[in-house]
């Protein structure tokens, strides 16, 4: 079941939610939207190997925006710090940017009960397409689970992800076994 915008206020208020900073305007029927932060990834190396640590530099996006090119992964993160402490998070596009080809996740877009922090975000475009700070970039939705877990995110010992800071975050798949 996804959570209706009153849900989310409900679990907001509770704490079971958490937006920092939210913007009550942002919070849809079913989502609430979130925002590109200033700050983008770029690996330097034209073949990515999953089992090495790739490299890659990072850049500041421009307020008067930057040019995406297809053919290029830039990792990207949200202005909003999320926690979600009962529900599973699942981030998605938004429309409008879908029908411009720009795509905000390719295959992260499920979050974890527990999960805290900044979402990492893959933008890649089908045509050229121009991004800018602030924007609205991505919505998140929030599904009931059945039960609480045994282990959530942030108790994981394996969790590659969890204390992250507010800048992107690149792969970490070379600390898989």
């Amino acid at each position: 079941m996804i959570l209706t915008d009153k849900t989310i206020i409900d679990e907001i208020a509770a704490g079971n939610i958490v937006i920092e900073p939210l913007i009550e305007a942002n919070i849809g029927t079913n989502s609430v939207d979130l925002t590109l932060s200033n700050t983008l990834l770029m690996y330097t190396n034209h073949i990515l190997d999953v089992r090495k640590k790739n490299p890659y530099v990072p850049f500041i996006i421009p307020e008067d925006g930057l040019i995406l090119k297809p053919g290029i992964l830039y990792l990207a993160s949200t202005v909003e710090y999320t926690e979600t402490l009962r529900h599973v998070p699942i981030l998605q596009g938004k429309s409008s940017l879908g029908r411009l080809g720009l795509f905000v996740h390719i295959t992260a877009g499920f979050g974890d009960v527990n999960f805290r922090g900044h979402w990492t975000l893959e933008l890649c475009c089908v045509q050229p397409v121009k991004i800018y700070p602030g924007m609205k970039i991505a919505q998140i939705c929030y599904h009931d689970i059945s039960e609480m877990p045994y282990t959530d995110y942030a108790n994981k010992a394996d969790a590659k992800y969890k204390d992250q800071g507010k800048d992107p975050v690149a792969s970490k798949n070379y600390l898989n076994k």
